[in-house]
């Protein structure tokens, strides 16, 4: 046995294969291929011994041997609109989680919200053979990733349904988060309620106006048009709706936020108004507890949407064929001391 061991050592900058890992455990090839692929059918003894001739040798799987015979490259791609978002923190990691349980690599990027950096970003994924994808869409049109699931790249949206196409989805209950928050600053005496959101392209934007608007609807509210402003989640243009709504000659006296980046900003901007003003944001932000007042949010579970999404990824790479899914999760309200304030005439 000893003699066999020495033989089968593999000379010196060659890397080691599976038959020498078999001749220095002294079992045949299959067995070592069962062990190394995790299969059934090996005793405890066998697998101890196997493993022993692995870690001896400095055996590697040669995954592109696997890529050849299975036609899989043990790789999913990730599309997040921007991975500095701490939204995107919590999804990435889950993601990558479900990934590694399956022995699958995980290759992300941002698309910048920009809709023609989604597409060259998925078709790269797509062009380095990557099995499945998850994608938070930028854009609203997804026709161009047909050819790509016909021949066989799983595809499942997050956050955001596809546009234009039938796939699997997993959101956040938008709209009925937004008419929670905007329901909860009218039960604490708030008529004049002004909503600061994304670009009306964005799925996620519109889905929250209307759930603000529903709330107003359900109160017997009307909406004036320049409580509303949809655009850019840049600073400026948040702050000069800010302005305009706080400047009006008839102010709003509480903000519903649609998304984290326009919560931040609306935050700093009250901070420095003389008179309070309650503000419920859409999403968690960081430090919220810490603020006084405390922000009262609408909180999505980014975790569970990007676990959910990777499982449904891996459900249809192991082989489902049934019809595209949409999940929705629950959101939930965290009240802290923002939304809680009441307006001047119910002090």
């Amino acid at each position: 046995m000893a003699d066999t061991a020495r033989r089968s050592e593999p000379r010196y900058g060659n890397r080691p294969t599976m038959k020498d890992v078999a001749a220095r455990a002294g079992v045949g090839l299959k067995t070592v291929s069962r062990v190394v692929n995790g299969e059934a059918g090996v005793t405890p003894d066998t697998g101890r011994r196997v493993q022993e001739a692995i870690d001896a040798l400095g055996f590697r799987r040669n995954d592109s041997a696997r890529v050849l015979r299975k036609g899989r490259t043990a790789s999913i791609g990730l599309v997040l609109e921007d991975l500095a978002d701490p939204f995107y923190g919590p999804l990435n990691r889950a993601v990558e989680e479900v990934a590694r349980a399956h022995g699958a690599l995980l290759i992300n990027g941002s698309s910048a919200e920009d809709p023609e950096r989604e597409q060259e970003l998925v078709l790269a994924l797509c062009a380095r053979r990557v099995d499945g994808l998850i994608v938070i869409p930028a854009g609203d049109d997804h026709r161009y990733l047909e050819p790509e699931i016909k021949a066989g790249v799983a595809t499942v949206f997050v956050d955001r349904p596809a546009g234009r196409i039938d796939a699997d989805a997993v959101l956040s209950d938008s709209r009925g988060g937004a008419r929670a928050g905007t329901a909860h600053l009218i039960a604490h005496g708030h008529r004049r309620i002004g909503f600061i959101g994304d670009q009306p392209r964005i799925h996620t934007a519109i889905e929250r106006l209307g759930g603000y608007r529903a709330a107003m609807a359900d109160a017997g509210l009307v909406i004036h048009d320049d409580w509303v402003s949809l655009g850019p989640t840049a600073p400026r243009r948040v702050e000069e709706a800010v302005v305009a709504m706080l400047g009006a000659p008839d102010p709003v006296t509480a903000i519903f936020t649609g998304n984290n980046r326009v919560t931040v900003t609306v935050v700093r901007m009250l901070a420095a108004h003389d008179t309070p003003v309650a503000l419920v944001g859409f999403d968690d932000i960081e430090l919220a507890d810490l603020l006084k007042p405390g922000v009262t949010v609408i909180a999505q579970d980014a975790a569970t949407l990007g676990r959910t999404a990777a499982q449904q990824l891996f459900h249809r790479l192991d082989g489902a064929a049934d019809e595209p899914v949409r999940v929705v999760l629950p959101t939930r309200l965290i009240a802290r001391g923002s939304g809680e304030i009441r307006p001047p005439a119910a002090r």
